[in-house]
Formats: C-alpha cells, structure tokens, sequence
C-alpha cells in the first residue's frame, strides 16, 4: 500500500444553492418562479470548480421556472441559453428541480456557502420566507460567504444581524432600476411590487450598478451579490474565489 492511500480525500467544498418557491405575481398575474440561467450557470460554475451543490427552496420540492427562462419556451426569448436548455434535457438533471430540500432542514454546518438566485417569485414570496432571512443571518453571523443575485437579492434586505439590517453599509448590486425601467415599459406596467435599488437604499445600502443586461458582480467581505441573469457564473466565481477550491 503507497503512503499516499492512508491519506483521506478532502471533502468537496458544499453549497447550498436556494431557488424560490413557485409564486403568483399580484402585479400581472400569472404564475413566477426562478430564472433558470441565475440558478443552472451558478450550478455550473460550482460544479466545475469541484462543489458539492444542494439545490433548494423555502418550500422544498418542485420549484418551476418563469416561462421567459426556458429556453424552449414558445417566445423564444431565452432561446440562445445553452447550458440552460442542456440542464433542463437531461432526465438527471431536471430532477434535482422535482425535489429541493426545504430551507427548514438546511443546517449552515453542512455547507461553506449560500447562494440566492432570482426570478420573478422571489418579489413575491421572499418578503415572507422569514425561514430564508433567518439562514442567511445564520451564514453570514457564522462568516460563512453569503451571495445572492438578480431578484433573489431581495432576500438579503429583510435580514436583520444585532447591528441592524445586513445590506447597512454594504456595497451592493442586484436588478437595478435601470433594468426595472426597461421591463415595466416592455410589458406596459408595473412588473414589481417594489425595487431592490430603492429599497437598499433605504437601508443604508451601497447599490451600484453596470448598464442594463451586461454581467456584472461584486464581493463586499463575506456579501457576495449579482445584478441579473447574465450574472449567474459571475456571482459563482466571486463566491469561489472567497470559498476556495
């Protein structure tokens, strides 16, 4: 037996990587989900990098996409996703939707990271998912890097530390008005109940930004955040490079 058989492999770096609940837009109606490129680029990211990933949800169980995600979708407008319509075609892969973990049984022991994708049910079932504020708190009080992106970034501002709310004095990003402008005009209405951007900044929140669409993230200390769905990779990669391989 060689001298390097009685050495243990390290274990794989864990990240527990959240996706919304299935929700309904009281702006347009209809039912929301996630954005599929925020949540199976970052997926992806990790995985390469050697990352163990749990997908979740507050709810646990299926989490469905918003149709503009899927790449298969009749509109089309996602079409040039990829690696997107790769995850979602693969029997395997498409399952690990049909069974997400419940955040109630996440434990922030298990995992060195969290990460938050988008969507549009975020806007409308995270300002309840009190489950989710209290994980994240957990992390990032345990100093364990803490990421969000796009809508999902929404989470992080009803998270409240001893100090006062996490995003207070942070430098951040997230779907900016810029971007909030475009879909509104897109659509003819008002798509949001309320605007990440603001509502930062009401809480004493850094919030800057790249142009609209263009891939952009930031790390601030242990507060990693993406601005939309061309910023899923991005996010990952800063949450890597604070994590390690």
């Amino acid at each position: 037996m060689s001298a390097s058989a009685n050495v243990a492999s390290p274990r794989p770096r864990r990240v527990l990587l959240v996706a919304a609940s299935p929700g309904v837009s009281t702006t347009v109606g209809g039912p929301v989900g996630f954005w599929a490129s925020e949540l199976i680029h970052a997926w992806a990211e990790f995985v390469e990098a050697g990352y163990e990933v749990t997908i979740a949800s507050p709810k646990g169980g299926r989490i469905e996409l918003d149709s503009l995600s899927d790449p298969r979708d009749p509109s089309h407008y996602s079409a040039h996703d990829l690696l997107s319509l790769g995850f979602l075609t693969s029997p395997e892969h498409a399952a690990m939707l049909d069974t997400t973990r419940a955040i109630a049984e996440a434990r922030v022991a298990d995992y060195e990271t969290i990460v938050v994708a988008g969507g549009q049910s975020p806007m409308f079932t995270f300002p309840t998912a009190t489950g989710l504020h209290r994980l994240l708190g957990e992390f990032y009080s345990a100093g364990k890097v803490t990421a969000a992106l796009c809508h999902g970034v929404c989470a992080l501002l009803y998270v409240t530390l001893p100090e006062g709310p996490l995003v207070k004095g942070h430098t951040i990003t997230g779907f900016s008005n810029a971007e909030e402008d475009i879909a509104d005009a897109i659509v003819g209405q008002k798509v949001m109940p309320f605007r990440i951007e603001d509502e930062a900044r009401k809480l004493g929140a850094n919030f800057v930004s790249a142009g609209p669409w263009r891939e952009f993230a930031i790390r601030d200390g242990g507060l990693v955040t993406g601005q939309q769905q061309y910023s899923g990779r991005a996010t990952a990669r800063l949450v890597i490079e604070a994590v390690g391989r």
